[in-house]
């Protein structure tokens, strides 16, 4: 069923809403959401997930984005390491300054084009 709200998002803007309200009340999307958050509360410091792999982790691979979303929309009182989260390429969250300094202040390695040394602070 996600993969199919996943598929229909494209369309006007009021479409997309309609089909995120939807999805975002689904069953199966609550069970996704609450695997990422199991998965993003064991990394441990020092170490970073991409989306992809969690995608891959909780069952869902090729759905990095909906990674994203979830993680998002994560509840501020489950105190989720929400920053060790980057994408495939060691980058950062885009308007987020914050998530480079916590990283930093917890021995991620990065490299001097200043995306992450995934083959360091990678968590296998």
């Amino acid at each position: 069923m996600i993969r199919y709200y996943v598929r229909t998002f494209a369309g006007n803007k009021q479409t997309r809403l309609q089909n995120q309200t939807i999805m975002a009340q689904s069953p199966e999307f609550n069970r996704f959401r609450m695997d990422v958050y199991d998965i993003v509360a064991q990394i441990p410091t020092g170490h970073v997930l991409t989306y992809g792999c969690i995608a891959r982790l909780a069952g869902w691979p090729r759905h990095a984005r909906l990674v994203g979303r979830a993680l998002k929309h994560a509840p501020k009182n489950l105190g989720l390491p929400c920053h060790r989260v980057v994408n495939s390429q060691g980058r950062t969250a885009p308007g987020w300054a914050e998530q480079i300094g916590l990283l930093r202040l917890e021995g991620v390695a990065f490299r001097q084009n200043g995306l992450i040394d995934l083959s360091a602070s990678l968590w296998h």
